[in-house]
Parts: structure tokens; sequence; C-alpha cells
């Protein structure tokens, strides 16, 4: 059994911060987003897995991410030049794919169930595919798919009006190697892809065995401010450790699941938890919230944040605003001009977003 992770694309719903990194690399609780796919996979026994990658942010992924020795897997990048769809990208891994039967994970979404159980599934009833599905109040924002009630699929349809069901395609699928000579049937959509969907609905056209497991547990898509966000604090929740290291003194006050790392620095300031604070950090006359995530070398001084994301190296300077619901990006500062009158200055990238109250 291989794994296939797809962590291509351009991320133009993360813009500006994707345009100077992976979309899959940005963190939730101060760890890749791509990583948790790989210890989620890793943990359900598959150690042969190929990453998908783009000419753009390949790289950088690699670097990061590595071989795979820090997982306990081995790791092969594989590049799709063009984001042709998922199909496309399974088509491009064939050769690392070979005739293994694989689970494909998009390497943007988080889930919270274990794959083992639907891996033994896959496995015990031989099936040519396995999708796995959850239920969602707008389910013309996704694929939707048609089951029976033995949970065999009967169609799957994208971003329907009418929908058949309420059950949306999770970004997890396990395949039989008949997947390919699906792929090689169908023709791209409208769109220009091979939709991964068609490939499947072709395996159910062509009377294979594909059926469908809920999950149980919950299902994030981080590709958007605000559902990165919500996937930060849902880790902090569930999956945060205690550690209080660091330099802390006397006049700081640290309350609730905190986890600090032993290289930072914590002066007059309160820590309310969850909240997880990185390597060499500089912290300084702050009030932290719950469900912020302070990335490695950040420096706050003077600030007021709660459910945020503050990515590596940022500056936050004597903001005497509370900042909330936010995401900064890599070596980001954020000052109060020393300037009267009072006036607001910006230098603001392509498809920013900026809320003043």
């Amino acid at each position: 059994m291989k794994a296939l992770i797809l962590s291509g694309g351009k991320g133009t719903r993360l813009r500006p911060l994707t345009y100077t990194g992976a979309k899959q690399l940005v963190p939730v609780a101060n760890k890749p987003i791509l990583w948790y796919g790989i210890e989620s996979i890793v943990a359900a026994g598959i150690t042969d897995i190929g990453i998908i990658i783009s000419p753009e942010t390949g790289e950088e992924i690699e670097v990061q991410t590595g071989n795979g020795q820090l997982f306990g897997a081995k790791i092969t990048y594989i590049v799709q030049d063009h984001p042709l769809g998922l199909a496309h990208a399974v088509k491009v891994a064939q050769p690392f794919l070979g005739d293994s039967p694989f689970i494909m994970y998009l390497g943007d979404n988080l889930i919270q169930d274990s794959l083992n159980s639907f891996l033994e599934e896959f496995k015990s009833k031989q099936l040519d595919s396995l999708i796995l599905l959850r239920s969602v109040s707008n389910p013309t924002a996704f694929g939707v798919a048609k089951v029976d009630e033995k949970g065999r699929v009967l169609e799957l349809v994208e971003k329907p009006k009418v929908p058949p069901s309420n059950l949306a395609l999770v970004g997890v699928y396990f395949f039989s190697p008949t997947i390919h000579k699906a792929i090689a049937s169908i023709q791209p959509s409208a769109r220009g892809e091979l939709e991964i969907t068609d490939a499947i609905q072709e395996l159910i056209d062509t009377q294979k065995t594909v059926e469908a497991l809920k999950l149980e547990g919950w299902w994030l898509d981080t590709g958007k401010k605000d559902d990165l966000l919500e996937a930060n604090r849902i880790i902090l929740d569930t999956n945060l450790k205690i550690s209080k290291g660091g330099d802390i003194d006397d006049k700081s006050q640290i309350s609730g699941r905190v986890h600090i790392e032993k290289s930072s620095k914590i002066i007059n300031s309160t820590i309310r938890g969850p909240v997880i604070i990185g390597q060499n950090c500089h912290i300084e006359n702050c009030f932290i919230g719950p469900y912020t995530s302070i990335g490695d070398n950040g420096t706050l001084i003077d600030a007021d944040i709660e459910h945020s994301v503050i990515l590596e190296g940022a500056k936050i300077l004597q903001i005497h605003q509370r900042i909330v619901d936010s995401l900064i990006g890599r070596r980001a500062k954020l000052e109060m001009a020393p300037q009267r009158p009072k006036a607001l200055r910006f230098m603001v990238g392509d498809d920013s977003h900026i809320e003043l109250v």
C-alpha cells in the first residue's frame, strides 16, 4: 500500500501569504498543515509516500519536509508541471504508484478520524475505491455523493444546484490500480482538468466496487483564512501538550493549556491558553489570549492578541488595540507610527483583506 499526497496548487484563497510560500506549509498550531496528513498516513502503517509538488513551491516543500526520515517514512517527490486536476496528478504519479493500491490525500485537508478503520474496510472488501464523506450544511459548494443503504456509491455530482444528498467528498480517497484505466478513459472537464470525480464515476459506470464511509470527527479544509483559524482553534483544543518552558519572569501570569518552547522569553505578560509559542520568541508587556499560535522567532511588545496565527519571525510592536481573528505572515511587522496627526498608512499586496474597526 502506498500513499499519494497532493501538495501542488497556487493557494489563491490564502494570498498574499501564498505568493511567497506553499499553502500546505502554512502552520496550524506551529506545525505545517502538510505534516498532519503525513503523520496520519504513517500512523495507519503506510510509509511509502509520494508527494505531488508544483514547480513554484516544490523546492520549499522538499527542504522543509525532507526525505521522510522525520516521520519514519520514505518520501518521493513528483512534479506536476501544470495544475490540470486531481486525476491528472494520479496520472503523473503512475510510475511511482505502479500496481499498488494507494490512498490519495489532499495536502491542505485536516481530519480528526484515524485512517486505520477506513484502510481495513478498503482492504477486507477488496474495493476498487473507498471514498470518505462528511455531512455538510452547504452541499452545493462541494462534490456530493449519492449513496444507497449499503454504502455503495451510485453517483457523484460536482457542486450540484439540486444536491442528491448533503454528503460532501472529503479530500481522502482509497484506490486500487483500476483507477488508472478509469483515468485513461475520461476527458478533461469544462475547466480543462481531469477530475477525480469523473474517474470515480467511470469506476461506477463500469460496475466496479465503489463504497463510501462517513467521517465521525471534524474535517477542515484550510484553504481560506477563517478556515485556517478554525483549524488552529480545534488543534489547540484537542492536541496541545502543556509545556511551560522558556524564561518566564515573576510578573507574568500563565493559565490554561499553554505550550512555550524553552528558548523563548516571557516578560510582564499574561497568557491564557490554549496558546502555543515557538522557539526564540520575545513576549513583553503583552496579553496573549486563547487560540493563538506564535511561530518561532516572533517578537510581541505591548500587544494584545487572541484567536490568531502569527507566523515565523513576525513582529508586533506597541499596537494599542486588540488584534483578533488575524493571520500575520512570516517576517511581517506591525507597529504604531509616532507621527501626528494620527493617520493610517498602508502598503497592501494583491488579494489582501484589511478590516479597521
